[in-house]
């Protein structure tokens, strides 16, 4: 009875961007006027009209619509609600000739008086396939018309409002098998959805549809219309799926190491050998899958588990998904090989991946992960940072052409022969030619994305050049070549402020200070924290966006928890305690707000949110870890830090709530790697310094070793230590010994002799609890080169599908309408 038509190969899975309509010359004029009237619809309200002329007005004359639909002297056309918000997806669509609403009770009360259904659209500013639908049939006039008169249309920056974009995404789920972005979803004035689905072509025929938007929009009215019962009862059979599915479970029995092995196991079966990764393409970078690899290989020291990260690590660094001219990472691979990229870079992606590569040279000790970190810090610093202090958000995958009325995916990125001899001249640039795989015919329409297919001695060797010529010609090409890439017009950039993405960032600034030795990052890592508590933080309470000024949305579970395990990171990095004090504070609020006291774990929104249809509480680990997996390796941190055992009891209902998603694989790795926190014994690393610098030996020791599962303590002997002690218990009657800086190991605050001498303390540190303390259960299987499952391929002996963007394998048959 679902009615459902999905465009998915044309959706965006989560990183995309083309602007939609062609920016002319153009500008606002001081005094401009707003006419109200969209087509389809009657003189607008005056009220509103003079608000949105004043907001408008307030762009100022440097303003560029972003549309198509110009007066003769640059002005928009158009002017829809959208230009009264801070989003730039949102303001993006302002000037559609769309009644747009945002998300609110004035969009629905005004379909209910009216009696019409709500289209509900969903994006984000960056995505490729949202701007070819505004492009297609938002800008469309005809289109637009249909819209105003039969339709309450709203747009949501699924950013801002993951709630809203989470609850109608599992709804896309259920009614289509499958989704992505643009999400389209019709819905009762009740908020009910009947209809789901992603990009659409505009009309029949287009892409090889057999039915375009357009259609499908008329058909939906004339069903709304003729067989209202039809669709209520369509809506609310969907919207009891959403509740149950939504319904907490009860907490089951805690995992074991048994879960970790299974999550473990299956990424090694989904392992690509050749090119890393795991599955095939696209790829996605999955920095939590590699964390939990990491952490299983030191707790069984199975060579494997450290061979799939390293060579997976390797193959992202020298594949053009990392941009080698700027640093960071492009958000994923449309091929196997990690070469092609979809040009789009997201704050949460690089700052993950910082920490899974100083992990890699812990691991290793390999210089060339400490590069890829070092650079990527460097590239957020330098183009995604706030003045005030803040990280933005993304940049978009596609950049202006000079001489095209069009933008281009990757052109701001990639590079002809006769481009970079330009810049370098003849010499240079066949070295870098020759480095980078750069041929006259290109890689990529035509031009070339810039990768590193061999090693550098083999290339020094062909080119008849020692190494260290080579790699010096090769750096100062890079600077020349970014120079140059500067004064190209760039990609749009997405400069709305989110706490929970800041977070994140705060936490990859913290541990490149430690691991790196490098004292600008915590600098760094200082002045976001400050400026997120400073203009982001009201009371208790967070607030999720900012920009330009304002800030906006309440704060979801990850908002609070991501930002508090930065916090946790820069105050571990700086020893300041008021980094501690105001993460001991946010994590309060997010008990009291957030936590299911029944079944345990977080919801994702506070208990006096807005009602949604369903409550969500996430526990999937995808592109960026959910909310309930960093708020219970928090847990564990603070019951460390402070010693009350209510922390850990929390951790541990928490993970008694999930316990059947621990079980379903890699999935949940980051909750995984919550879960072998909880099971290993932690260890406490307590340092008192005699006087400034005194420790840098013992530190250094410290970040070069790979110990997940730790807290780490320092105070200066005397005033500071007194000062602290007070915050973190830890620290109480530890002092120093014969006159040296003394570093105290402990492990369930059983304490082994303090010592002075890092080789010691090296040692001490690499004492490890075996995950399986009884019996191995022997190696992880070796994946060697071969065919690669089928899409929701169905493995009816293991029971278990075959996810083909998630690339490994999960439990139970695929979802219905995915195969």
């Amino acid at each position: 009875m679902a009615f459902v038509v999905v465009a998915a190969a044309f959706a965006c899975g989560k990183g995309c961007g083309e602007p939609a309509a062609s920016t002319q010359p153009g500008g606002v004029k001081p005094g401009a006027v707003v006419d109200p009237a969209l087509p389809g619809l009657g003189p607008g309200d005056k009220t509103l009209a003079a608000k949105l002329a004043q907001a408008l007005a307030a762009k100022g004359p440097g303003y560029r619509p972003r549309t198509r639909h110009l007066n003769p002297d640059g002005s928009p056309k158009f002017t829809n609600r959208l230009i009264l918000e801070t989003s730039p997806y949102l303001l993006q669509h302002a000037h559609n000739p769309v009644n747009w609403y945002a998300w609110g009770d004035e969009a629905f009360d005004r379909a209910r008086r009216e009696n019409k259904p709500v289209l509900l659209s969903v994006g984000y500013s960056t995505c490729h396939w949202c701007h070819v639908m505004e492009r297609e049939s938002f800008e469309d006039e005809e289109i637009a018309r249909y819209l105003n008169e039969n339709y309450v249309a709203i747009k949501v920056d699924r950013e801002e409002r993951p709630d809203v974009d989470s609850l109608y995404m599992n709804a896309v789920h259920v009614l289509a098998g499958r989704g992505g972005w643009p999400m389209t979803v019709v819905l009762t004035s009740s908020r009910e959805p009947f209809f789901a689905g992603t990009y659409f072509p505009a009309r029949d025929g287009d892409r090889g549809a057999r039915k375009g938007f357009l259609t499908i929009l008329r058909e939906l009215k004339e069903l709304y219309g003729s067989q209202p019962d039809r669709v209520v009862a369509t809506a609310r059979q969907v919207t009891e799926r959403l509740q149950a599915a939504a319904q907490p479970a009860r907490p089951g029995d805690l995992a074991g190491p048994a879960a970790i092995r299974r999550a473990a196991t299956s990424l090694a079966e989904s392992f690509d050998p050749v090119h890393g990764g795991f599955g095939g393409a696209p790829k996605f970078p999955t920095p939590s899958t590699l964390e939990l690899l990491t952490r299983y290989h030191r707790r069984t020291k199975d060579p494997q588990a450290l061979h799939m990260v390293v060579h997976t690590l390797e193959k992202m660094a020298a594949g053009g998904m990392y941009d080698h001219i700027g640093g960071g990472f492009h958000r994923y691979s449309t091929d196997e090989r990690w070469l092609v990229p979809h040009f789009e870079k997201m704050l949460y992606d690089n700052a993950q991946l910082v920490a899974v590569y100083l992990e890699g040279y812990q691991l290793t000790g390999r210089e060339d992960f400490t590069r890829v970190a070092r650079e990527t810090l460097d590239y957020v610093e330098r183009e995604m940072s706030d003045p005030a202090g803040g990280f933005y958000s993304a940049t978009d995958a596609d950049s202006p052409v000079p001489g095209k009325s069009h933008d281009e995916e990757g052109w701001f990125f990639t590079w002809t022969p006769a481009e970079i001899r330009d810049v370098l001249g003849d010499e240079r640039a066949r070295h870098v030619s020759a480095y980078y795989g750069v041929t006259d015919r290109g890689n990529f329409e035509g031009r070339n994305i810039l990768s590193t297919p061999a090693p550098l001695g083999e290339v020094a060797a062909s080119l008849k050049l020692s190494p260290q010529v080579l790699t010096d010609s090769l750096q100062s090409a890079r600077a020349a070549l970014y120079e140059a890439r500067q004064k190209r017009p760039p990609p749009h950039r997405d400069e709305k402020v989110i706490a929970s993405w800041n977070g994140l960032t705060v936490s990859a600034f913290a541990r490149g200070a430690q691991v790196l030795g490098e004292p600008r990052y915590a600098d760094r890592a200082t002045k976001a924290a400050e400026f997120i508590l400073r203009n982001m933080k009201e009371g208790a309470k967070l607030h999720r966006t900012w920009k330009e000024g304002r800030a906006r949305h309440e704060g979801t579970l990850d908002d609070y928890a991501f930002l508090a395990q930065g916090l946790l990171d820069l105050y571990e990095a700086t020893h300041d305690p008021r980094w501690l004090t105001e993460a001991l504070a946010l994590h309060a609020t997010l008990e009291k707000e957030f936590r299911d006291e029944q079944s345990g774990g977080f919801f994702l929104t506070p208990h006096k949110h807005e009602a949604l249809l369903a409550r969500d509480k996430p526990d999937y680990d995808g592109a960026e870890p959910s909310g309930n997996s960093v708020a219970i390796l928090n847990l564990l941190r603070i019951e460390e830090l402070t010693t009350e055992a209510r922390y850990r009891e929390a951790a541990s209902l928490s993970l008694r709530a999930f316990s059947r998603q621990l079980q379903g694989g890699a999935g949940a790795a980051k909750m995984l790697c919550a879960l072998d926190y909880y099971l290993d014994k932690p260890v406490e690393v307590v340092l008192v310094a005699s006087a400034p610098g005194a420790a840098a030996e013992l530190e250094a020791a410290l970040h070069r070793t790979f110990v997940p599962n730790r807290i780490f303590a320092q105070a200066m002997e005397g005033e500071d230590l007194q000062r602290q002690a007070k915050v973190v218990p830890l620290l109480a009657e530890k002092r120093v010994l014969t006159g040296q800086a003394t570093v105290y190991v402990c492990r369930e605050r059983y304490c082994e002799l303090p010592t002075s001498d890092p080789k010691v303390f090296a040692a001490q540190l690499m004492k490890t609890e075996p995950l399986f303390p009884d019996s191995s259960p022997g190696p992880l299987p070796v994946a060697k080169p071969g065919k690669k499952p089928d899409p929701w391929e169905y493995d009816p002996k293991s029971n278990r599908h075959w996810n083909p963007d998630h690339g490994h394998w999960h439990d139970g048959p695929p979802p219905a309408g995915s195969r």
